[in-house]
C-alpha cells in the first residue's frame, strides 16, 4: 500500500557496495550493503530474503492457505491459537489501530475485496454489499490473548488486510539479520517502505528520496540513519470510476478509496511504526494530519496533495 521510494547513496571511501534484490509482497525489495566479506552479504541478505518470506507466507491475504487468510474462516467467540509472527503482527496492527482512533484499521479485509473488485470491474459495490462487509470490519472486534498467543474474533465475517503493516514489518525484520550478521551499514527497501541502519562509511546518513505524485523523480531527499521512511498515496494504486478517482487506501467511515489526493511520507525510528502511520495520516486528511502525526510518534513527516 506504499509508493515507491528510490534509496540515493553517493560514492563512499570504505567496504564495497553489495545489492540484491527479489521480488515479495508484490513489490520488489531490496538490500544495499557495506563491507569488505561479499560471501557474508550474500550470506545475510538470503537470511533476510527468507525471513521476509515466511512473514508473507503468514500474513499475506493474497494467499489463501496463508495463516492471516484462513483466519476469515475462523468461528466465532472461539480462542484461535497463532503463529509468534502472526501474533506479533497482529497484536501490532490492534496497538497502532487503537492508537490512531481506527485510521489504520487492520480488519478492513472485507472492503479490500471489495475495492479490487472494483478495479478489475470499473464499479463501485452496491449499498448492500457494501453495508455487509462495513459490518464484518471493526478493530475493536478481535482480542489477543498474550499469554496462550491466541485471537478471539467477535464478529462473524472477519478478514484481516496487513497491507498497510506488514512490508514495514518485514523490512524491519530484514535489516535486524543484517546487522546481527555485522552488516552495519545496511539499508532495506520494501516497495515505499525504508529501513536503514548505520550510514555509509564517509557519510553523515543516507540520502533517500521521497516520490508522491510524480513517478519519474523524487520531491526531495532525505537524510536517513537509523530510522525508517514509508510513503503512502494514489501514485499506482488506484481505480477511475465515473470520473472519480478512488484510491486503494480505504476510509473506514466510507468503506470506499479516499477521493482526496494526498501522499504522506513518515520517517520514524522504525518502518512498523512509519508503514501503519503514513496509510492512518492519509486517511486522516491533509488539515489533521500533521497534528496528529506529531502525536503518534513521528519523528518527521511530509505531507503533500496536487
Amino acid at each position: 500500500m506504499k509508493l515507491f521510494a528510490l534509496l540515493l547513496i553517493a560514492p563512499l571511501t570504505a567496504g564495497e557496495r553489495q545489492q540484491f534484490s527479489r521480488e515479495l509482497m508484490g513489490t520488489t525489495f531490496s538490500i544495499t550493503c557495506y563491507t569488505d566479506d561479499p560471501a557474508l552479504a550474500k550470506k545475510a541478505a538470503a537470511e533476510a530474503f527468507a525471513a521476509a518470506a515466511a512473514i508473507n507466507a503468514v500474513a499475506s491475504d493474497y494467499l489463501t492457505d496463508s495463516e492471516l487468510s484462513k483466519l476469515s474462516s475462523a468461528p466465532v467467540d472461539e480462542p484461535i491459537e497463532l503463529s509468534a509472527t502472526l501474533f506479533d503482527l497482529l497484536e501490532t496492527a490492534r496497538r497502532t489501530a487503537q492508537m490512531t482512533g481506527g485510521l489504520y484499521d487492520p480488519t478492513l479485509g472485507p472492503l479490500t475485496r471489495l475495492w479490487r473488485e472494483s478495479r478489475r470491474t470499473g464499479c463501485l459495490p452496491d449499498s448492500e454489499t457494501l453495508a455487509a462487509a462495513r459490518k464484518a470490519t471493526g478493530w475493536q472486534h478481535y482480542a489477543l490473548d498474550s499469554e496462550a498467543r491466541t485471537i478471539t474474533l467477535g464478529k462473524p465475517g472477519m478478514r484481516f488486510d496487513l497491507g498497510g503493516l506488514a512490508k514495514g514489518y518485514a523490512a524491519d525484520q530484514m535489516l535486524a539479520i543484517l546487522v546481527e550478521q555485522g552488516i552495519q551499514r545496511s539499508s532495506v527497501v520494501a516497495g515505499g517502505d525504508i529501513a536503514v541502519a548505520a550510514a555509509p562509511s564517509g557519510r553523515g546518513a543516507w540520502r533517500v528520496g521521497l516520490k508522491t505524485f510524480d513517478p519519474r523523480k523524487p520531491d526531495e531527499a532525505v537524510p536517513l540513519v537509523h530510522a525508517a521512511v514509508s510513503t503512502s498515496g494514489d501514485l499506482f494504486q488506484f481505480v477511475d470510476i465515473d470520473g472519480v478517482r478512488y484510491s486503494h487506501i480505504l476510509d473506514p467511515a466510507t468503506g470506499l478509496g479516499l477521493t482526496d489526493p494526498i501522499a504522506v511520507s513518515v520517517i520514524a525510528p522504525k518502518a512498523t511504526l512509519s508503514d501503519p502511520l503514513a496509510t492512518a495520516a492519509c486517511v486522516a486528511g491533509a488539515d489533521k494530519a500533521k497534528e496528529l502525526l506529531k502525536s503518534w510518534g513521528a519523528t518527521d513527516f511530509r505531507v503533500r496533495t496536487r
